[in-house]
């Protein structure tokens, strides 16, 4: 059983940075990914960053440039560096694990299994 935590959201306004931080705890197989998805009421859930299971990071291209992932694997925490947020940015943010074994699918919710309560976004204009 995994268990994510989020945490560091918040309202911000646009061109300001925040930086969320996934805790992830129990048993993690070595095929894991780890990744950021988006929800906003009334559309899909959109996959933001993830890093694989062999340490590869991937955006999608709506984020790339702006925001960063790291691992910090001493506590077994995955953060999202969110720079230059803009009013499109905001969303509920959440933080999920799933074995990918094809990196094409590695943004893709519907491969991933565990998830946490989400933190939210707010950037104003």
């Amino acid at each position: 059983q995994l268990e994510l935590v989020e945490s560091g959201g918040g309202s911000v306004q646009s061109g300001r940075s925040l930086r969320l931080s996934c805790l992830v705890s129990g048993y993690i197989p070595d095929t894991y990914s780890i990744a950021w998805f988006r929800q906003v009421p009334g559309k899909q859930r959109e996959g933001v960053a993830a890093a694989d299971a062999d340490g590869g990071l991937t955006y999608a291209d709506s984020v790339k440039g702006r925001f960063t992932v790291s691992q910090d694997n001493a506590d077994g925490t995955l953060n999202l560096q969110m720079n230059s947020l803009k009013p499109e940015d905001t969303a509920m943010y959440y933080c999920a694990g799933g074995v990918i074994f094809d990196n094409d699918v590695v943004l893709d919710p519907a491969h991933y299994s565990f998830w946490g309560q989400g933190t939210q976004v707010t950037v104003s204009s």
